[in-house]
């Protein structure tokens, strides 16, 4: 399975839908809606059903200020 976004692609962080809040999401808040740069990205095979995942690290902005979060919390730029 190939990653869903690519090394400079633009995207939108967006909250999880149908999930319930935990620590994590907390800190996710302050960034819903701005767009980023995916810089990195890595992927996770847990050994389970789920199969492999990928975690993206996202440059918000202009700044230097970047996140790690996972694909469900993103969505493709369309600017």
């Amino acid at each position: 399975m190939a990653s869903k976004y690519k090394i400079g692609q633009k995207v939108v962080i967006a909250p999880v839908k149908n999930q319930h809040l935990s620590p994590r999401d907390s800190g996710l808040e302050p960034y819903i809606g701005q767009v980023g740069e995916i810089t990195d990205y890595h992927w996770i095979n847990p050994n389970t059903a789920v199969g492999v995942f990928y975690i993206y690290t996202v440059r918000i902005g202009t700044g230097h200020k970047k996140v790690v979060l996972h694909e469900d919390e993103l969505e493709a730029c369309l600017d």
